[in-house]
């Protein structure tokens, strides 16, 4: 373990990613007669199991290998990187104000899992007071047309 680096213990995929995943899905490959495609049909079996449980968050090591592999197919379509590329946490800040990430975070977002990271991005989203929700927006955006920050 990196010193300081507490990697998230849970390991929970959020309901609404499973919804994002699935409708990437459902663009990538249409019902043809009615007939899900296995990625949307694995992905839709985990939602109905969330929505029956009254559960927000899919446990990521006990989920079907068919619905993670379809799930990591489409956080790959995502950006990986909330930066935008003006970093706090490099003047001393515990969390970017940026980004909105804690400076460990920052530190070992390339050590992370795509549910840590995918928890992380919710979570400064909900925050919503970086500054890539509101003064430097227009970055965020161009961040996603040029993933390499």
């Amino acid at each position: 373990m990196v010193l300081g680096y507490d990697p998230c213990p849970m390991t929970g995929i959020h309901i609404t990613d499973i919804e994002s995943a699935i409708n990437y899905w459902r663009a990538q490959k249409p019902a043809l007669s009615g007939v899900l495609a296995p990625e949307t049909r694995a992905l839709a079996e985990v939602y109905g199991r969330l929505v029956f449980h009254r559960a927000t968050q899919a446990d990521e090591l006990a989920m079907p290998p068919e619905a993670l592999n379809a799930w990591l197919t489409w956080y790959d379509s995502t950006p990986d990187t909330p930066c935008i590329a003006i970093c706090s946490t490099s003047q001393g800040d515990d969390v970017c104000k940026g980004c909105g990430r804690s400076f460990v975070e920052v530190q070992h977002w390339l050590e992370m899992r795509p549910t840590e990271k995918r928890q992380t991005w919710h979570r400064i989203t909900r925050q919503g007071t970086a500054w890539r929700f509101n003064k430097y927006a227009e970055r965020a955006v161009e961040g996603r047309a040029n993933p390499a920050g």
